[in-house]
């Protein structure tokens, strides 16, 4: 099946990767820098098939949000991927340059540390995403349910640009099934 095919019939199935590209594409946001995951890997490899999007990989989630703060000052619309340890390392790009100069950063956080996990440090840094991003007044929706990440994931992002604010969306095992260990 080519590739554009795929991606059509993926919103047409609704999965929750197909959902997001749309999304993304209804909002204009064309740049899409992310770390490798591979609970994220159905929607990145989509966005690389798709022309609209310009999606490479980063050596690190603060390098990825550097990038979407710059390409904002452009006038140009970006999001992040990254999971959950990824995130942990974020601290202080979002308090000294995302949120203090008002970029409406858009990540996309695939979670673990949770629902069966075997990494004791994803444990960990799953407990203490949320606490940070509430310490830094920052919007963030843990999406849970494929009836809810349409709707979650336009409004916040709407939001995100008109406010100026960055949001996180957090991509909840039950939504993508999660990582999958094999033995």
């Amino acid at each position: 099946m080519a590739i554009a095919e795929q991606q059509t019939q993926e919103s047409r199935d609704g999965s929750w990767h197909g959902i997001v590209l749309q999304i993304l594409k209804r909002n204009e946001i064309s740049l899409i820098p992310y770390v490798p995951d591979r609970v994220l890997t159905p929607l990145i490899k989509n966005l690389h098939a798709d022309p609209f999007f310009t999606t490479f990989a980063t050596a690190r989630e603060e390098e990825a949000v550097g990038i979407v703060a710059g390409a904002w000052m452009g006038g140009r619309r970006g999001a992040v991927l990254m999971q959950t340890s990824g995130f942990a390392t974020l601290a202080n790009v979002l308090a000294s340059l995302a949120v203090p100069y008002q970029i409406p950063l858009i990540m996309f956080v695939s979670e673990r540390g949770t629902l069966g996990e075997f990494n004791y440090g994803q444990s960990l840094v799953c407990r203490t995403m949320r606490p940070v991003l509430d310490s830094l007044a920052l919007e963030h929706h843990t999406i849970t349910r494929l009836d809810e990440l349409e709707f979650i994931t336009d409004r916040s992002i709407k939001q995100a640009v008109t406010t100026q604010a960055p949001v996180a969306l957090i991509l909840n095992p039950l939504l993508t099934g999660g990582k999958v260990f094999d033995k």
